[in-house]
């Protein structure tokens, strides 16, 4: 069997779109979805589906966040590989079979599906979405996988051995980046499948761009690493952090090729300032304002 893990918050009206667009998927095995949600008004549209579907498991969430809520639904999984997603995108066809077929590799622990922006490409913010997830994301994660180096699983979609899962801690702001890290220092491989794509909403505002991409930055870094098996001090190593200059190096050029006519370019030139931007204001978050995980991890209601 094979279990499919999705979160979800206050998203009543992306849920149910969801969920239906993972019951339509071709999966190679038995599956069960696990709908795990807080809120009533999302509860209440899962409800229905667990009403018609079998393979659909609602869990309530006791809304101690969501490392609380993926520990819940970790505890009642049967599958041997976990899927992982969100409820507010839209895993696209064929996309769940793309993302399996790298387990048959018995060295893959871990595989990544590729977000692609639902956002039109016609304005600057969706031209950005773009850009960083095709020039971006993609970029790395496929040189990464040829190269068979460390890659950051995308939350968006995912999966993972399950005998390779343990609880996180519930400080955890990226859980993604928590279980890439947890089955790499197991010693095993993580995949990436890029026609496992998952169409993905993003900000349409500059204020909600920058509320995302610091929370991601500034969570990816104020997760505690999974502790070495052999080593309860473990520390996360250097390639496993994100940083400005990191980013500088690796996709500087991809992002100034990326562009299709001169406003396109004005907007990469624009890009580039605000992520100088959002690497000051993760700078500032984590080393003179010292905010708490639930400061940082606010919701951005134009993803939605």
């Amino acid at each position: 069997m094979i279990s499919c893990i999705l979160t979800a918050y206050q998203e009543p009206r992306t849920v149910g779109v969801s969920i239906k667009a993972l019951l339509e998927q071709d999966w190679p095995e038995a599956y069960e979805i696990l709908v795990v949600c807080p809120d009533t008004e999302t509860a209440t549209v899962v409800r229905i589906f667990t009403e018609c579907y079998p393979q659909v498991r609602q869990l309530i969430d006791t809304g101690e966040g969501k490392p609380a809520a993926l520990n819940l639904a970790l505890k009642h999984i049967r599958g041997h590989i976990c899927v992982f997603s969100d409820g507010d995108v839209l895993v696209q066809e064929n996309a769940i079979a793309e993302l399996l077929a790298p387990f048959e590799q018995p060295e893959c622990g871990a595989v990544t599906g590729r977000p692609i922006s639902a956002n039109p490409r016609t304005s600057c913010f969706g031209y950005w979405s773009h850009l960083l997830t095709d020039a971006g994301a993609h970029y790395i994660r496929t040189r990464n996988a040829q190269q068979r180096r460390y890659l950051d699983c995308s939350g968006y979609l995912y999966a993972a051995r399950s005998f390779l899962l343990t609880a996180m801690p519930l400080e955890t702001l990226a859980d993604d980046a928590y279980i890439s890290q947890l089955v790499w220092q197991q010693g095993y491989v993580l995949a990436y499948a890029p026609e496992a794509r998952v169409a993905v909403r993003y900000p349409t505002t500059y204020k909600d761009w920058l509320l995302q991409k610091v929370r991601s930055s500034a969570g990816a870094a104020m997760t505690p690493p999974p502790l070495h098996p052999n080593d309860q001090r473990y520390v996360r190593p250097p390639e496993h952090m994100r940083s400005f200059q990191r980013e500088a190096l690796t996709g500087l050029y991809s992002a100034l090729t990326y562009a299709q006519s001169w406003h396109e370019q004005w907007w990469t030139c624009c890009l580039l300032i605000a992520r100088i931007h959002l690497w000051l204001c993760v700078w500032l978050e984590l080393h003179i304002k010292h905010r708490s995980r639930q400061d940082i991890w606010q919701r951005v209601e134009t993803t939605k």
